[in-house]
């Protein structure tokens, strides 16, 4: 990282007389002495002004399915352009991207938000999505990317820790089309000793996000860390009282960074998925493999969307709708 190109002042913070700035943009709350980084370690006070000396410097560039953020409901089978970044606002010890989330080593090139939004042309991908490590420490640089995706009719996605102030959140979900949170566990507890979040803040931020935009969420199955049955019906009831339509993806856990607990089983992950079917009409399993992981309409049991890893086949919509018994389809593919 280096260059005035990939430097500029942030939003959302007040300075204090003696020099100290609050940073208003995530739930942290961080009070950043002079010189200092915020807990994200991206956001830096230089001379009591908020500045941040990673815009637009990318750790990752990569055309994916849509299916890896993972979103089964969004463009099914469409090819999306990935950007990613460095840092987080949490500090998960069983991070699967640690090696950029929780360093500012890693390799980066600076990408003005124009040419990253030439590349999605280019690449003939529909959207751009956010991802990787997470993006809403750099929401000046997500928010100037996504108005110009806007412009040129290219599509915003959201992966996220969805740990964010309320008031930044609006302004990001105003410019988002669709969006994957992680929903790490379903217990206050976790959050704080896992990874220095809260979960009240996160599940305010899976609402509002419920109420603007195209909505999937996704918890990682960690054994003997949030697995509990009752924890996971508890978390898809509340899910349930948002919408029964938003999907719900339990992903297997593999060791990692810190941890060395041994992977979730596919046994685990598919009971799991069980339970909260009780309560939503779709519950997915992931990271286990290229297995089956069909879509189909909860009113007739017709097969929407065919899926076997990354092999998608959309084969039972006309439009938005179930081509059998003519449902509303909650799944976007225009």
């Amino acid at each position: 990282m280096s260059g005035g190109e990939s430097r500029r002042a942030a939003l959302w913070f007040d300075t204090r007389e003696d020099g100290r700035v609050d940073c208003r943009l995530c739930p942290h709350a961080c009070i950043v002495q002079n010189n200092h980084p915020g807990i994200c370690g991206v956001r830096f006070n230089r001379g009591g002004t908020m500045e941040i000396p990673y815009y637009g410097m990318t750790s990752t560039t990569a055309v994916d399915p849509i299916e890896k953020k993972p979103l089964y409901h969004y463009h099914p089978g469409a090819q999306i352009l990935s950007v990613g970044f460095v840092g987080c606002s949490f500090r998960c010890g069983f991070c699967q991207n640690w090696h950029i989330s929780q360093g500012r080593d890693a390799r980066t090139r600076f990408m003005s938000p124009q040419a990253l939004v030439a590349a999605a042309r280019r690449e003939g991908s529909f959207g751009i999505a956010y991802t990787y490590s997470e993006p809403l420490i750099h929401a000046e640089y997500t928010l100037d990317t996504a108005a110009l995706a806007r412009e040129a009719g290219v599509k915003n996605v959201l992966v996220s820790n969805g740990y964010l102030s309320e008031g930044p959140a609006v302004e990001v979900l105003s410019l988002m089309d669709a969006a994957n949170i992680d929903l790490k566990s379903f217990n206050e507890d976790f959050y704080r000793t896992e990874t220095g979040g809260r979960l009240t803040e996160v599940k305010r931020f899976i609402e509002q996000a419920a109420r603007m935009t195209h909505l999937e969420v996704t918890t990682l199955i960690i054994p003997g860390k949030n697995d509990d049955p009752g924890e996971i019906e508890a978390l898809a009831i509340w899910m349930a009282s948002l919408g029964k339509d938003i999907p719900l993806h339990f992903s297997a856990y593999h060791p990692d960074y810190k941890y060395s607990i041994p992977s979730t089983s596919a046994e685990q992950l598919r009971s799991l998925a069980v339970l909260a079917r009780r309560h939503l009409h779709y519950v997915y399993t992931g990271n286990i493999g290229p297995e089956e992981s069909p879509t189909m309409c909860p009113g007739c049991g017709n097969v929407l969307v065919k899926r076997q890893g990354y092999s998608v086949q959309v084969t039972g919509l006309r439009g938005n709708s179930c081509a059998k018994c003519g449902a509303r389809s909650p799944i976007v593919v225009d």
